[in-house]
């Protein structure tokens, strides 16, 4: 993938690298405006220990199984109803991260653009379903507005825009990004038969804290 890159985004990290540096940076202070970086999701970003990629984090507030049901969840899968009382909760991200409306559609879209113009600058998903928010609902407060999807020599790229993070919760929105971007490659490759494989994610977060009640 090729753009301007200053200092912070010549040698991309890998997720957890990106978490660590996360939670390093909000040691010194509450806040960070501006936070962007360029993140390794595919093969070249490794693998987390008893994990199959590089994009799953796992923590106490969000073992594996979490982190799994949650994405499940908001790519628009069908989840059991005792899995969204064992693992759902404010705490992990409550309704601000609730990406499920639409979802499959917008997914479908993307993939019908990327198929037949690879080169498209249109393949987009966009999460919040309102332009006009109410401020005293969480529903309206999604924290992941935007992520723009390009193929490059049948890699998936993508972009995405945050509103806000809390580090505590970048684990589950970084797995549902790695999710997402490989359920299009998958839909992509079955639509052309040519294997296409997930590569970098360039990600921009407006302010990022450490957790949600900063």
């Amino acid at each position: 993938m090729s753009y301007p890159k200053d200092e912070s985004q010549k040698n991309p990290l890998n997720c957890k690298q990106v978490w660590e540096e996360m939670n390093e940076m909000l040691a010194n202070t509450k806040m960070i405006r501006n936070y962007a970086r360029c993140i390794q999701l595919g093969p070249s970003g490794g693998k987390e220990e008893g994990t199959n990629n590089s994009y799953t984090i796992k923590s106490d507030l969000f073992p594996v199984e979490a982190l799994k049901v949650y994405s499940a969840y908001n790519l628009g899968d069908v989840i059991e109803e005792e899995e969204r009382r064992k693992y759902f909760s404010a705490h992990r991200g409550g309704s601000q991260g609730d990406y499920r409306n639409g979802m499959k559609n917008k997914i479908e879209n993307v993939v019908d653009c990327l198929s037949k113009y690879p080169k498209s600058k249109r393949a987009v998903i966009t999460i919040p379903n309102t332009s006009t928010p109410s401020h005293v609902s969480d529903d309206d407060a999604k924290c992941m507005r935007e992520i723009h999807f390009y193929l490059d020599d049948n890699v998936l790229n993508a972009t995405v825009f945050m509103r806000a993070q809390a580090a505590e919760n970048f684990p589950k929105n970084i797995h549902f990004i790695g999710s997402l971007m490989e359920r299009i490659a998958e839909n992509l490759q079955g639509k052309s038969g040519i294997k296409v494989t997930i590569g970098e994610l360039f990600y921009l977060a407006t302010t990022l804290v450490s957790v949600r009640e900063d």
